[in-house]
C-alpha cells in the first residue's frame, strides 16, 4: 500500500502514461480510498479531446466509487450522513471539496466557494496526485461530502452517483415540484435517463424525452418516459422536430442536451408559468436566441445549475436505494475496460456513445 498506479492525462492528443508513485502520508481530515470503479463522464470526453480545458497533467475521472483504505486520526469517523464510517465501507463522495464555512455554502452552493477543490480536474504534483479516477487510490480532502453505497446499488452504478444522478437531483430541485406535471427532457444521455427516471419517481403526470437519435429515445423508455420526440438535424445546424405539437404544454424543462437549439424549442413548448432548467450547455458554442417578450408575457422561469451542493448529494444516493431495481441502470455501461486500457476506453466512448464506459480498478 506504500505506492499505487495513476494514468495521467498530459493533454489532447497525448498518449496517458500509466506511472507508479508512493502514496503520501495522511494529513488532518484526510481519508485514503482504494478505487475500484470509475465511469467516463461527458466532461472527461471534452477534456479528452479538448473541447474543455483543463490544467495538466492531471488525473481524470471524477465519477468513482471506492474502498475506505485509511481514516487519518482527525476525522469525525462518520460520513455525510452521520453513519459511522470504517475501514472497508464502499463509499462515493461529492466531486469537490469546499470550504463549509464560505459565503456560497451558507447559500447552497458549495460548489461555487472560491479555491473550491474538484476531483479529477486538479493538477497533478509532485506531493499530490492521487486525486482523480483513472488511478488505484484517491486521498480525500477535508470537507468532502463522503457517502456509504447501498448494498443494492452495484459499483458501475453506484459510480455515477457523485456527478450525474446527484446533478440531476439538484435540477429537479431547482424546478420545484414535479408531481402532476408535464415534463419534457431534451438530450437523451445519462443526465437525461436519470432525470426521466427520478420525475417517474417523484410523480410527474407525463415524460417526454427529445434527441437526434432514435436508440437512446427508445431506450429512455425503459426508464419511465411516456413520449419520444426525434430531433433531426438540419443542414443549417438547427433542428427539424414535431415538437410544436407539444407547444404551450409543458410544465418543467430539462435540457440535458447542451444544444442551443434544444433549449430555444424547449422553452418555446413551455406554458404559462412554466420552468425551464438548463444542465448541458457545459462548453462554448453559439449563443441561445430566447424571445424576451414571450419570457415576460408567459411568466416563464429560466434556471442554470452547475454541478450540485450536498443535500442533492444525498438525495442521489437515496433515490438510487429505493429505485436501482426499478429503472435498468445496471445497463447504463457500454463496455468495461482496466486501469491499463484507459486510454483505449475513451476511444470507445468517442466512437460507440454508450450512456457510460467504465473502467474497473482491480485490487492488488
Amino acid at each position: 500500500m506504500s505506492s499505487g498506479k495513476l494514468m495521467v492525462f498530459n493533454g489532447p492528443g497525448q498518449e496517458m502514461q500509466l506511472q507508479q508513485r508512493e502514496l503520501p502520508e495522511l494529513v488532518a481530515e484526510e481519508v485514503l480510498i482504494r478505487n475500484l470503479y470509475t465511469t467516463i463522464c461527458g466532461s472527461d470526453l471534452h477534456t479528452f479531446c479538448g473541447l474543455r480545458k483543463e490544467n495538466t497533467p492531471t488525473i481524470l475521472g471524477h465519477e468513482i466509487v471506492g474502498k475506505v483504505v485509511k481514516i487519518s486520526e482527525s476525522h469525525s469517523g462518520k460520513d455525510y450522513a452521520g453513519n459511522p464510517l470504517k475501514e472497508g465501507d464502499i463509499v462515493t463522495w461529492s466531486i469537490f471539496s469546499a470550504d463549509p464555512d464560505s459565503e456560497m455554502s451558507a447559500q447552497g452552493m458549495p460548489q461555487k466557494t472560491a479555491g473550491v477543490f474538484k476531483y479529477g480536474h486538479a493538477l497533478v504534483t509532485e506531493n499530490d496526485a492521487f486525486h482523480g479516477g483513472l488511478a488505484e487510490y484517491c486521498i480525500l480532502k477535508p470537507h468532502t461530502a463522503i457517502l456509504k453505497i447501498p448494498d443494492n446499488v452495484s459499483l458501475p452504478v453506484a459510480a455515477t452517483l457523485n456527478c450525474a444522478v446527484a446533478t440531476v437531483a439538484g435540477a429537479l430541485r431547482l424546478a420545484g415540484t414535479v408531481r402532476g406535471k408535464t415534463v419534457l427532457i431534451t438530450g437523451s444521455g445519462l443526465l437525461g435517463m436519470v432525470c426521466a427516471a427520478m420525475c417517474k419517481d417523484a410523480g410527474a403526470k407525463k415524460i417526454i424525452t427529445a434527441d437526434i437519435a432514435a436508440t437512446r429515445l427508445q431506450q429512455s423508455l425503459a426508464f419511465g418516459v411516456d413520449e419520444t420526440c426525434l430531433l433531426t438535424p438540419t443542414l443549417g445546424g438547427g433542428n427539424e422536430s414535431n415538437l410544436s405539437s407539444f407547444y404551450s404544454k409543458i410544465e418543467v424543462v430539462f435540457d440535458m442536451s447542451g444544444s442551443p437549439e434544444a433549449m430555444e424549442e424547449g422553452v418555446a413548448a413551455l406554458a404559462v408559468g412554466g420552468v425551464a432548467v438548463w444542465v448541458g450547455a457545459v462548453f462554448r458554442q453559439r449563443k441561445v436566441m430566447v424571445d424576451a417578450e414571450q419570457i415576460i408575457r408567459r411568466l416563464i422561469t429560466l434556471k442554470g445549475l452547475h454541478n450540485y451542493n450536498y443535500d442533492d448529494f444525498v438525495y442521489a444516493v437515496e433515490f438510487m436505494r429505493r429505485c436501482a431495481q426499478r429503472f435498468p441502470f445496471e445497463q447504463i455501461v457500454g463496455k468495461e475496460f482496466s486501469l491499463n486500457e484507459a486510454e483505449q476506453a475513451f476511444e470507445y466512448a468517442l466512437k460507440n456513445k454508450p450512456l457510460r464506459v467504465g473502467v474497473r480498478i482491480e485490487e492488488p
